[in-house]
């Protein structure tokens, strides 16, 4: 399996798989509260059968060409994810998200994770715009949208039933002509700064 390092202090990105459900379900253990502020996983993810069926939903979507889940583990423990919740290649359109449980939060792993994924989604799959749709009140998950160039496109309103509550979702999104320009400025910035 692959394993692409996140930078200082051990992290790694690698595929999350349905073999792994025993330590998907650990890490939700850990992290049930905190992740279940805004999102629905650990309600999705309550016990071993249910966690191996989340994991086995995402590697059809990537046998498919219509998903994909990765896990971030700082040394040998699974701490988040990045996925792309859905794909459409031949509209050229995907839809990221993240999560992370307490012990990894402020450590950017999830920029430099979500980086890596549009990345390889818009130079490899051809993906013209990423969208990344995010409760109005999760400001760590909107600055994560911010510090990837995403542009806020608007708010959906009381759309999202969550928890007996009707939350705002805002929609950022960036295309592909902006990232390949984000990162070329990114590389200037680098080749400017070693003079």
């Amino acid at each position: 399996m692959f394993a692409i390092p996140l930078g200082d202090g051990g992290a790694e990105l690698r595929p999350l798989e349905p073999w792994q459900a025993e330590e998907f379900l650990a890490h939700m253990e850990r992290g049930r509260e905190y992740i279940g502020q805004y999102i629905g996983l650990p309600d999705a993810v309550t016990g071993l059968t249910s966690s191996r069926a989340y994991l086995q939903s995402y590697a059809d979507k990537a046998a498919s060409d219509t998903g994909r889940i990765y896990g971030i583990w700082v040394g040998d423990k699974l701490v988040g994810g990045v996925l792309f919740r859905t794909m459409d290649v031949t509209l050229g359109t995907a839809e990221a998200g993240c999560w992370l449980e307490p012990s990894a939060v402020g450590k950017g792993l999830v920029t430099r994770a979500a980086r890596l994924i549009i990345d390889w989604a818009v130079e490899e799959r051809g993906i013209h715009r990423i969208e990344w749709l995010v409760a109005a009140e999760n400001a760590a998950s909107i600055a994560v949208a911010r510090r990837l160039g995403m542009t806020k496109d608007g708010v959906l309103r009381e759309s999202h039933p969550y928890r007996g509550e009707r939350l705002d979702i805002e929609v950022w999104s960036v295309l592909a002509p902006e990232w390949r320009a984000a990162k070329e400025d990114d590389a200037g910035d680098l080749a400017g700064g070693a003079g």
